[in-house]
């Protein structure tokens, strides 16, 4: 027992709470139900527990089985030695392995960092590092071997500090999922108000932050999205996007399909023949794409004769949404298009199913929940007029109070009364619907993931033919951005390809691979000496960096 309040109190070192007169407002209103995260499941257990829950290209589990499945998993970590409270990293694709892992640490009330599939050794490394991490969980399904290599890099960095490498498939000289004795097994009863897991930040500054949720606040994000978009027991869900980013997860995504009794379809494969193909088989109903996706998607429909007429809501967020492809989108799936604007720090808004097609191709939604407060302020931090445009302030139930363990960033980040800083530029109609027309913070937003320029711009300067370097965002119709790269050579200058090889042995994520390259003399300075990425020159000599949309 002291082992394990040994490690809840580790848990809390660096965890900001919601303010006590806040929290107090929460739970006289009774929006938070002060039960653990994995009620998601043994709730739906109790009810339909032979009802299909999960399923993929391999086969299916029921309610009852993904508990079995998860409770095993769950008593085998226990029997090695992992704790309620201890920190562990999860990478895992969409399948259903990812279900059952997933929900087996939650009954073993371990917290997981949810690392998405891209990321490689430099971003796992840091996760390992912040969240002091017992464990490491990946995933060699395809026998792509890049699991082993991520343990391989993490047992030499962190021999002592990582008690636990496990891979599921093909785990070579790790461990593979552990199974112990369920009828033997006790699930966590952890306090609903501390983490229920760690989402990770889009990497706005450096390296990605930590997000803590919690029980009540993740299972309240969950309902509230649920209830926008409608979703009731006969919803057939297909995760086509990583299932550890947020939208996927739990906007209202594959939690929000099981919080509901429907059943959730995994898929890593995003193609429109593989996923037209899945929704007519399995009636889909919901589905969550980026941008790029739907433009994919509708392209498609032209020439692939698969019915998708099951679809009735295509959520699409992750970046913004330009109004020519939002029509085209309604026009390829009549009824169904659902703009959402959100955030892995809380809050979710969304255009909703009722809403006149005008409405949904321009805005971006309006909050899922009455308790969502949001201001849009001006250069000065004023209250900013109806209509006027500013940036993004938000807080609320579901809304985290600071990074974990980031206090330096969270002065910068959150105002003295709480509010949330989103670092987007956006506008607010006489309704409550957001319009967003661009970002402050700076970052590349590519296909719906942000991309820190800073970040990428420390592991550029270490190449040797490097001297001076501008990471910039560059329109793309398919994209939305991409990255730009804007350097002074030293010595023979770098090719793309040169740069991309070797971010790629720095253990970059893939998708913070440069994508253009361009060679300059000097970069733009400001008055103070700093780079001036405004006027950083693209190929054809104008400003490259994008303009807000």
């Amino acid at each position: 027992m002291l082992k394990e309040n040994t490690d809840q109190a580790s848990l809390l070192e660096g965890f900001v709470t919601q303010p006590a007169h806040q929290a107090n407002k929460f739970s006289e209103a009774n929006i938070w139900l002060n039960t653990p995260l994995w009620g998601i499941l043994t709730e739906g257990a109790e009810r339909h527990p032979t009802k299909t829950a999960v399923a993929d290209a391999t086969g299916d589990l029921s309610y009852q089985a993904l508990l079995l499945a998860a409770d095993e998993i769950a008593a085998g970590l226990q029997q090695a030695g992992l704790v309620a409270g201890d920190r562990v990293v999860f990478q895992i694709s969409n399948s259903l392995t990812f279900a059952k892992v997933f929900f087996a640490l939650q009954r073993a009330g371990l917290v997981p960092v949810l690392a998405l599939p891209a990321h490689g050794i430099a971003e796992i490394s840091h996760f390992v590092k912040l969240a002091g991490a017992k464990a490491y969980f990946g995933a060699n399904l395809d026998n792509d071997g890049k699991a082993l290599q991520i343990a391989d890099a993490l047992s030499c960095e962190f021999a002592q500090q990582l008690s636990h490498l496990y891979i599921a498939g093909e785990a070579g000289q790790y461990a593979g999922l552990p199974q112990g004795d369920e009828s033997q097994f006790a699930p966590a009863t952890p306090d609903p108000d501390h983490p229920a897991l760690f989402l990770v930040s889009g990497g706005t500054t450096g390296l990605p932050k930590l997000i803590p949720r919690t029980h009540n606040d993740y299972r309240f994000n969950i309902a509230s999205c649920a209830a926008a978009s409608e979703f009731t027991r006969d919803e057939v869900y297909l995760a086509v996007l990583p299932a550890a980013h947020n939208f996927t997860l739990g906007c209202p995504g594959l939690l929000g399909a099981l919080h509901v009794g429907g059943k959730v379809i995994f898929t890593a494969n995003p193609s429109p023949d593989y996923c037209f193909a899945a929704i007519e088989q399995h009636q889909v109903t919901a589905t969550a794409l980026v941008p790029a996706l739907a433009q994919l998607w509708t392209a498609a429909k032209e020439w692939e004769s698969a019915d998708t007429v099951s679809l009735r809501v295509m959520q699409v967020g992750g970046s913004k949404l330009a109004y020519s492809d939002a029509l085209k989108v309604q026009q390829a799936f009549p009824g169904a298009l659902q703009q959402v604007f959100g955030m892995a720090e809380g809050l979710i808004a969304c255009t909703r199913l009722n809403d006149d097609e005008q409405l949904i191709a321009t805005k971006q939604g309006r909050p899922v929940s009455e308790w969502d407060e949001v201001l849009i302020v001006n250069g000065e931090g004023q209250p900013a007029a109806l209509g006027e445009e500013g940036e993004l302030l938000t807080r609320g139930p579901y809304t985290l109070r600071g990074y974990y363990r980031a206090p330096e960033h969270n002065q910068r980040a959150f105002t003295q009364d709480g509010f949330y800083r989103s670092g987007d530029r956006a506008m607010l109609d006489a309704n409550g619907y957001i319009v967003v027309t661009g970002r402050i913070k700076d970052v590349v937003n590519r296909a719906g993931e942000c991309i820190a320029t800073d970040e990428l711009e420390e592991h550029l300067l270490m190449h040797p033919n490097v001297a001076q370097v501008a990471v910039v965002a560059v329109p793309d119709p398919h994209l939305g951005e991409k990255i730009g790269v804007a350097l002074v050579k030293r010595g023979l200058a770098p090719t793309l390809q040169d740069l991309r090889s070797f971010l790629k042995q720095q253990g970059l994520a893939a998708f913070k691979l440069p994508d253009e390259l361009h060679l300059v003399p000097s970069l733009p300075k400001t008055a103070v000496g700093k780079i001036d990425k405004k006027r950083v020159p693209g190929p054809d000599g104008s400003p490259w960096m994008s303009a807000a949309i």
